[in-house]
């Protein structure tokens, strides 16, 4: 029997910085606001002095348990699918902080082209430039309305950086200075310059100094000590929920955080939200929370079989390609982190420090930044090469070719240890009718409930931007001077390995009820009084990172639940 809870104004599932930024800022205005976190608590002392590879790189220890939880995986519709087991392949976070805090730091704004993909792209090309299948949709939003929020979060978070030569306009300037520049990152760039490109410094969440946010949270200075991607920051010196927006909601008195709190269902009558039904996993005991307003700022794979569960929304068909949640699923796969990697014969470097967001990056393959009449894909990508310090265990890199064991493979091994760099390209992942999530008919959870089914699959839009990048690459590597030179192979079809954190859609926004299923506020159009925020929002996905964009479409959803909690019910 669940137990019912006193009622507040705002009940939000998550905590990383979508269910983060949306807490504080409710929290702030004075609204009494509780947060279901599905994980453990977590702090600095948690991670304060921990430096252990086998711990958090090959075990995995902030991801989520896939043995009560997980999704299954297909490729296509006639296909039974299966589950995905393993957190080697897929890495969802948990725990308070969410995958705020094991995320590298590099932070993009996306561009004013990927906010209305669809109108530009038919301006500037036409529309048959738009294969038969794809379903990319402007985004009901433009990047001059969204610049404020990207402003928000960057001083928020305190980002280090310097703009991008081809950027899009700002209000400001980056709160802190950009990251050192490494050996490494000197040689791309001039190698890129010399090619004629624009080479700028990544953008990090690894601060350059220590740095007090607009809500009085300190953020300190990076060290440089490699353990950034899939771990906790011990020294407090990267961006994430656990240090920034989750204390700014709990300094208010308005917050209440309740941990290893699962969330079932979103309860509804009458057409409005009336509050989560969840269950402490430590006891076993269901609770009701009611709310008068519902924020799912979880992770894309919970929001949406949320809402499945749930019975809200109508559930996309392929078949018929009607309805919404789960529609337009799409994100960065194993086919987007390709590129060229360079053996040098003269060249050493110091790979074993480094941060998660060091780097050095350009733009001119990115959103439409190019000329595409002529290119069998459209959209682009950034270019990428990070120090992120390399690891004992993970890093042995050798020619291919090279064999597995032996002399040739041990001397290369050692000569090769810090003779090693690795250029990649992130290209934009279009949606397409055909890739999208619903309820497993076969596979349950812990509580008897369907698993969320992914099925994805391959395009040529895909393989193609994915060949155009790696030649970049490799163009780039080659003027760095590298002996030997590795272009990474383009995988025929979708593997079922859902690394890097970067899956998004099913509930995307958009300005029609009939192809979207939240509005520019991320608000429900079937239930006013429910907001889902994250990722799940994308129409599609861009060819940078996604996490200042996450950032910056939460603030405008906590302003969205904000004045709809003022105005009676009212966005404005």
């Amino acid at each position: 029997m669940a137990i019912k809870l006193d009622k507040v104004d705002v009940v939000v599932v998550g905590t990383g910085w979508a269910g983060g930024i949306v807490a504080a800022e409710l929290a702030k205005a004075g609204k009494k606001v509780v947060a279901l976190e599905r994980g453990e608590h977590r702090e600095l002392a948690d991670f304060t002095g921990v430096k252990d590879e086998l711990r958090f790189t090959n075990r995995f220890e902030l991801m989520q348990n896939l043995s009560h939880e997980t999704i299954t995986s297909r490729n296509t519709l006639d296909e039974t699918a299966l589950p995905v087991r393993t957190r080697d392949e897929m890495m969802a976070g948990t725990d308070l902080g969410g995958g705020s805090v094991h995320w590298a730091g590099a932070t993009y704004r996306w561009w004013p082209y990927d906010f209305e993909m669809y109108s530009k792209t038919v301006e500037r090309y036409g529309k048959n430039k738009i294969p038969d299948g794809m379903t990319i949709q402007d985004w009901g939003i433009k990047y001059d309305e969204m610049e404020k929020y990207y402003d928000r979060w960057e001083k928020t978070a305190g980002i280090s950086g310097e703009p991008d030569p081809l950027g899009a306009k700002r209000s400001s300037d980056y709160p802190t200075p950009p990251m050192k520049e490494s050996p490494p990152i000197h040689l791309f760039k001039q190698a890129a310059k010399k090619l004629g490109y624009h080479p700028y410094q990544v953008a990090s969440a690894n601060l350059s100094e220590g740095y007090t946010n607009p809500d009085g949270q300190t953020i300190n200075q990076c060290m440089y000590c490699s353990f950034c991607t899939q771990y906790g920051c011990d020294f407090g010196a990267k961006s994430d929920a656990r240090v920034t927006v989750i204390p700014a909601a709990q300094a208010t008195n308005n917050f209440e955080l309740r941990y290893e709190s699962y969330a079932r269902r979103v309860l509804h009558k009458g057409g409005k939200a009336t509050g989560v039904m969840y269950v402490d996993t430590r006891t076993g005991q269901e609770y009701i929370q009611p709310a008068d307003v519902v924020a799912l700022g979880a992770f894309t794979f919970t929001n949406n079989r949320l809402l499945m569960l749930s019975g809200i929304g109508q559930p996309y068909d392929p078949k018929t390609r009607k309805g919404v949640i789960g529609r337009n699923f799409n994100g960065q796969f194993n086919i987007t982190f390709l590129g060229a990697r360079g053996f040098f014969n003269k060249k050493k470097f110091n790979l074993y420090m480094g941060a998660g967001a060091l780097g050095g990056t350009m733009s001119d393959f990115a959103a439409d930044n190019f000329d595409h009449t002529k290119l069998d894909f459209i959209n682009g990508g950034g270019i990428e090469l990070r120090q992120y310090g390399d690891g004992a265990i993970a890093s042995n890199h050798v020619p291919k070719g090279t064999p597995g064991w032996g002399p040739e493979f041990k001397d290369k091994s050692l000569f090769y240890a810090n003779r090693n760099l690795e250029v990649w390209y992130t290209p934009a992942i279009m949606s397409w009718w055909h890739n999208y999530l619903d309820l497993d008919p076969t596979y349950k959870d812990d509580f008897n409930d369907p698993l969320l089914r992914v099925t994805n699959k391959y395009t040529d839009q895909d393989r193609n931007i994915a060949k155009f990048g790696v030649e970049k690459c490799k163009e780039i590597m080659k003027e760095m001077g590298a002996n030997v030179i590795d272009e990474d192979d383009i995988p025929d079809e979708f593997d079922h390995i859902y690394q890097g954190g970067h899956y998004a859609g099913g509930v995307i926004m958009g300005a029609d009820p009939a192809t979207s299923a939240v509005n520019n506020y991320l608000q429900m159009w079937d239930m006013e009084n429910l907001f889902v925020v994250g990722g799940s929002a994308f129409p599609q996905f861009a060819g940078h990172h996604p996490t200042a964009t996450i950032g910056a479409l939460a603030y405008r959803a906590a302003e969205g639940m904000e004045n709809y909690l003022k105005n009676g019910g009212k966005l404005a």
